[in-house]
Parts: C-alpha cells; structure tokens; sequence
C-alpha cells in the first residue's frame, strides 16, 4: 500500500469514526454515568470490534455474509433487538440512574468495555461500510502486512476518536451541563438509539 492511498483510507476512517451514532450515544453515556476509565473501555472494546469486522471484510467473511440472504437478516435483527433495548432502558431511567458520576448503581469497567465491544459487533452496518470501503484499497497482490495496515488503521482511528470524546465530556463545563440535563439527555440518546434500531431493519 502506497503512502498516498493511506492517506485516502486514514481520511474515510476519520469520517466514519465522527458520524454521530450508537457508538457515540455508548461511550457518553458510560463516560457521564460512570467515569473516565469506564468511557475509554468502551472506546477501545469497541475499537477492538471495528478491528474484527475490517479484518473479516478484507479476508472476504463480510462478503460472504452480505451475500446469504438469511444470515445478514438475523445479524439486523440481533443488532436492532440490542439498540432498542439499551435505547428503552435509557429511556426508562429516572433521574437517580440518569448520567451521574459515581452515585446510583455503577458498572464494571470490564462490562463498560463489552457493551462498547457489542455495539461495535452486533452492527450489520459496518460490514457493509468495510466492504464499501476496503474494495478502494485492496487488490488481488496485497500482502498480509497491507491487510494488517488496513485493519490497525481503522481500529486505531475509531478508538482514538472515541477517546477524545471521553476527555471532552469527562471534565470541565460539558460534563456539569450534561449532570444538569442528565434525565433529559437520558431520553435523548435513548430515542436516538431506537430511531438508529428501526433504521437498520427499515432502510
């Protein structure tokens, strides 16, 4: 892989990373509910499931899912199911639940990473945007280290990014106004994650 096409791929993983969704709606809520360490867990557990499903786009696993009719159905439908459930249970938490630090009943770090790491697995929607993706990059001679260059790139760019969303919200007057807003902000990411649940299944 050239220098230049690098370039290319490091801008389209940058914007993918950016595009506001579930994934942001996570890490948010774990970084305000809970704290700093348990939003960088989800950050990288989730990195580490954008990673698997580049690497199973280049080797052709996505492929071959995107092509079984009834295997890519049940993957939309496990990852809608998951959306709308933490989607309602955000919705459903009251003001003592709703985006504190260290107060009401906190969560593992561990258990803040793999719900990080499910919202990035169970989402159909990054196979298909892998595959959009990496059919610019890869070509019929690309080596093992090309392949692991691809896969580092976009794992190392959605936990970066995510990781300085969690500094932003994790300190200073963003979080104070998050507390303030907790129950509605609260809702908010909850009806966000359900609209993103009907979308998947809809579209």
């Amino acid at each position: 892989m050239t220098f230049t096409a690098w370039l290319s791929l490091l801008a389209v993983c940058c914007l993918g990373a950016m595009s506001p969704g579930p994934s942001l709606a996570v890490v948010l809520k774990q970084t305000v509910t809970n704290t700093r360490s348990h939003g960088l867990a989800a950050s990288w557990f989730h990195a580490a499931g954008v990673g698997l499903w580049a690497f199973a786009t280049i080797s052709g696993l996505a492929i071959l899912v995107a092509e079984s009719e009834a295997a890519f159905k049940a993957i939309t439908w496990l990852g809608a199911g998951y959306l709308a459930w933490i989607g309602v249970k955000a919705i459903r938490a009251g003001k003592a639940s709703a985006f504190r630090v260290n107060t009401g009943k906190s969560v593992s770090v561990i258990t803040a990473g793999i719900e990080g790491a499910a919202i990035s697995l169970l989402n159909p929607k990054l196979a298909i945007f892998f595959i959009a993706l990496f059919s610019q990059f890869v070509s019929p001679d690309a080596t093992l280290s090309d392949q692991l260059i691809m896969t580092a790139t976009a794992a190392l760019v959605d936990g970066l990014w995510y990781s300085i969303m969690v500094f932003l919200l994790s300190h200073g007057p963003v979080l104070k106004t998050l507390q303030h807003r907790s129950q509605l902000v609260n809702r908010l990411t909850g009806g966000i994650l359900i609209v993103l649940a009907a979308r998947v299944v809809t579209l």
